[in-house]
């Protein structure tokens, strides 16, 4: 029943939000190494990343063998593409991390984030309109 009500753009959206997650975390982390001599900084590459989850979610259907599982094994939404950033030659530290970058990086994200969460409530709420027969 609730592959009816949950459609690829559902479980597609539900993808975006964790990869956002993963960027969340790993942006937290470049900023918290910010003075580690030799880091470099990693980001998840969304538009390449992104246009395959979602294509993965009109293409193949997720296989389940406990009805908690959410992703397919081995999808990039899993296991995303992560990218490190070299630091620039004038680095004295070998650090890579540019605390502007990343607190730009991070408020985009977090918007980014939000906005997926909004339409997935919006999806919700509309499930939950219509199983109440119309009535709120």
């Amino acid at each position: 029943m609730s592959e009816y009500m949950f459609d690829h753009i559902h479980r597609g959206l539900g993808r975006v939000l964790d990869l956002r997650q993963s960027q969340h975390a790993l942006t937290a982390s470049n900023l918290a190494n910010a003075d580690t001599p030799g880091f470099k900084a990693k980001y998840i590459p969304f538009d390449r990343v992104l246009s395959n989850v979602m294509a993965q979610s009109n293409e193949v259907e997720m296989r389940r063998t406990d009805p908690l599982h959410v992703f397919a094994p081995g999808s990039d939404a899993d296991n995303p593409d992560i990218k490190e950033i070299d630091a620039v030659p004038w680095s004295v530290d070998g650090n890579s991390v540019a605390p502007e970058r990343e607190n730009i990086r991070m408020a985009e994200n977090t918007l980014m984030f939000n906005a997926v969460a909004t339409g997935l409530n919006k999806r919700l709420s509309m499930l939950k309109f219509a199983g109440s027969d119309g009535k709120r």
